[in-house]
């Protein structure tokens, strides 16, 4: 089994390497990069600065634009560029930011602790509340909570994430009827000037919608996933034994049924080193939360490349390494399961 995990860590290196090749040649096909919008930027300050209609046609000289695609590098075809880029991702540079005109590191580090914070909340929370739901529908199998709830439970999933915030808001955001939650932002702007308890009221205000939309992508299918193993192994024969014995049924679903039943959720712990992209994209933008699936949005419509690559090795690295991580829970909460 050594040597399973030896060839999936090896794997790791062409599968990074053809996700970010594709993504890297598209990247850089897109019409509107970095030289199309440093050259609009000059025709509009031509126009603004007195040349009226005739600002729009002014032109940049062809030796004005070589120099820019030399400064981004576009002057070299695309194979040149992406082993360029590769070779400075070997030394751990992942460039400046065209935008930031810092560090491609340091922009994303800085959003590091608000995507980790909100990802590992949604997580564990849909976990606490998951798994005592899918218990308790197994045992009130085909009862009119079981069949209410599940309802419920699909009709969220049905919706994605970033909707339920633009609904959400919309009823619940500041200005609407239910002046509940603010419209966005991750904390307040006063949060220095806030006591210990004022800041933890503060944040839970602050982070309870995204969280709930952070959430409902995966209740559904943890909690109908819970439920079926529940159901699954009470109907295997050492539950029908236990119950033979005189043991109690609490005991019994608690104790003997429970355990084996989290297996299959306790694999999915192994992805959550990659919560910091757990559907935050949109998310972050509904919400307005600078986090990095918001830099992440935000970089790709600036054609930001540096900063889109790099958020893209690191979540590529996150998920490859996880779904390995996802497989080692396995064998561990399961020593029946044996990889070749």
């Amino acid at each position: 089994m050594t040597g399973y995990f030896i060839r999936r860590f090896l794997l790791i290196i062409p599968t990074f390497i053809g996700i970010t090749l594709a993504v890297f040649v598209i990247m850089h096909f897109v019409p509107g990069g970095p030289v199309e919008r440093q050259i609009m930027r000059y025709r509009m300050a031509a126009a603004e600065g007195g040349a009226g209609a005739r600002g729009a046609e002014v032109e940049l000289p062809q030796e004005a634009i070589d120099e820019m695609r030399r400064y981004y590098g576009f002057d070299k075809p695309v194979y040149t560029r992406y082993a360029l880029w590769l070779w400075n991702l070997a030394h751990l540079n992942l460039g400046n930011s065209y935008v930031y005109q810092d560090p491609v590191w340091d922009v994303i580090k800085a959003r590091f602790p608000v995507s980790i914070f909100l990802g590992l909340t949604g997580f564990f929370l849909s976990y606490f509340v998951c798994v005592p739901l899918g218990v308790y529908k197994a045992i009130r199998h085909g009862s009119k909570f079981d069949l209410v709830s599940s309802v419920i439970v699909f009709l969220g999933y049905s919706i994605p994430g970033w909707a339920l915030g633009t609904l959400l808001l919309v009823l619940f955001g500041g200005g609407s009827f239910w002046n509940i939650f603010p419209l966005g932002g991750f904390r307040p702007d006063n949060w220095d000037y806030l006591g210990f308890f004022q800041k933890i009221a503060a944040q839970l205000h602050y982070m309870f919608l995204p969280v709930l939309c952070y959430m409902i992508g995966s209740f559904a299918t943890l909690t109908i996933l819970m439920k079926n193993s529940v159901m699954e192994n009470l109907g295997q024969d050492y539950i029908r034994t236990a119950f033979a014995k005189g043991l109690t049924e609490r005991r019994v679903i608690f104790v003997h049924a429970l355990r084996n039943s989290l297996i299959p959720i306790a694999t999915g712990l192994g992805n959550v080193i990659g919560l910091i992209l757990a559907g935050s994209f949109l998310i972050e933008k509904v919400f307005n939360i600078d986090g990095m699936g918001y830099l992440g949005y935000t970089s790709i419509l600036q054609r930001d490349y540096p900063v889109a690559l790099g958020i893209l090795v690191i979540d590529s690295v996150l998920l490859l390494v996880g779904n390995i991580f996802s497989d080692m829970i396995y064998v561990i909460v399961d020593p029946r399961i044996r990889f070749q």
